[in-house]
């Protein structure tokens, strides 16, 4: 294994979930693009929004025209570095993913702690953290402000495979 690896996503699944007044909404994508460069500490991934599934069609419905603007802005994606992961090692580590989100036609710098494990020549990245919608102009009508938090939890779960 070379230390200027390349590695892409085999499988990735990104959750995000709101715990509001009157209703939880929990939404999931698992049609992820990722690629992270072992040897610059590179990662970028790219996800459509139309992509994220719901428990009600409604909902979905509802993400994509009212809140996201999913015809406007068709992906979120993520670009940066991963702090504190050393290439082959077989523990977990503890790394921060440090970079840029775009969100909404609204790009942010932001921290993600997280961790990545290679097992089997497949690296492991999880990470789970807080987006607050008003940081990327996502709106929340009044009249349905109990049902949606205003600041929602995403949980990253990828596995990458050599490319």
């Amino acid at each position: 294994m070379t230390a200027g690896q390349k590695f892409t996503t085999e499988k990735g699944e990104i959750t995000f979930f709101s715990d509001a007044a009157i209703e939880d909404i929990k939404a999931v994508n698992n049609v992820i693009g990722s690629l992270f460069n072992v040897a610059t500490s590179e990662v970028v991934f790219i996800v459509k929004i139309r992509d994220f599934t719901f428990d009600k069609s409604l909902m979905r419905e509802h993400f994509n025209e009212k809140y996201l603007e999913s015809e406007k802005y068709p992906k979120a994606t993520f670009q940066g570095k991963v702090n504190g992961y050393t290439h082959g090692a077989a523990a977990q580590q503890n790394v921060k993913a440090v970079g840029k989100l775009s969100i909404h036609g609204v790009t942010r710098d932001v921290d993600v702690p997280g961790t990545m494990q290679l097992v089997n020549n497949k690296l492991l990245l999880k990470a789970k953290f807080k987006v607050k919608l008003a940081d990327y102009n996502v709106k929340i009508p009044t009249i349905v402000w109990q049902n949606i938090a205003e600041e929602v939890e995403v949980t990253v779960d990828f596995i990458y495979k050599p490319l």
